[in-house]
């Protein structure tokens, strides 16, 4: 799998402690984790919460990313605006059992997390735990067992819902600011990354011209 971590402005000294705990967990699995950053306080590409959103649909929808790991100060402002974006599913995730559920009741794509609220002594080891009870094993299976089936089916009812409220991604991305955009894939290993794992297609071609990058055949 591979997992994309994006840190908004208000959380970005933590990135370091954020991408560690997330590769000490999720690279012995067999993942790939790619830090999309912001990597320190004292960036020049600085993300906001809702450019957190609007990066997590890029990766997620050209398949650049599997799963995006995010958050803001709260976790909330994140969420909301990745669940905002076509294609994207996001949970709010607090602690270990959060996780958990979220990953065999809701399958979801993303996670955000609060990294001001509560984030005290030993968070670090939270984190681990966190994305331990998310990447290890298989998710969807269903908690409590015997509901397995219906929350698959209502994972697949909420899919088509979100599919029939929401734009296309290219069109979506299309509407909104320009610069917004252009700013939150801005940062220094975007394209590096992205150009390297993203799938052929109008989203790629899409991307490549906001960031005049040339559409090459994935590495």
């Amino acid at each position: 799998m591979k997992i994309a971590l994006i840190t908004e402005n208000s959380q970005a000294a933590k990135n370091p402690i954020i991408h560690n705990a997330l590769t000490t967990v999720a690279e012995p699995l067999g993942h790939q984790v790619f830090n999309y950053g912001m990597y320190s306080a004292e960036d020049d590409a600085s993300l906001t919460y809702i450019m957190n959103g609007l990066l997590a649909a890029v990766l997620l929808n050209s398949k650049a990313a599997d799963f995006v790991v995010t958050g803001c100060g709260t976790g909330m402002g994140a969420m909301l605006a990745c669940n905002a974006m076509p294609g994207v599913f996001c949970g709010l995730v607090i602690d270990p059992t959060d996780a958990f559920l979220f990953g065999q009741i809701n399958d979801g794509n993303a996670i955000s997390m609060p990294y001001a609220k509560g984030f005290g002594w030993a968070a670090e080891l939270n984190l681990q735990d966190v994305y331990r009870k998310l990447f290890e094993g298989e998710r969807g299976l269903g908690y409590p067992k015997e509901r397995a089936e219906i929350m698959a089916k209502n994972r697949g009812i909420l899919k088509t819902v979100k599919e029939a409220t929401s734009k296309d991604i290219v069109s979506a991305l299309k509407a909104v600011d320009q610069d917004l955009l252009k700013a939150a894939i801005a940062g220094p290993h975007f394209a590096e990354y992205f150009f390297a794992n993203a799938e052929e297609g109008e989203l790629r071609d899409f991307i490549a011209g906001l960031v005049d990058a040339p559409v090459l055949e994935n590495a």
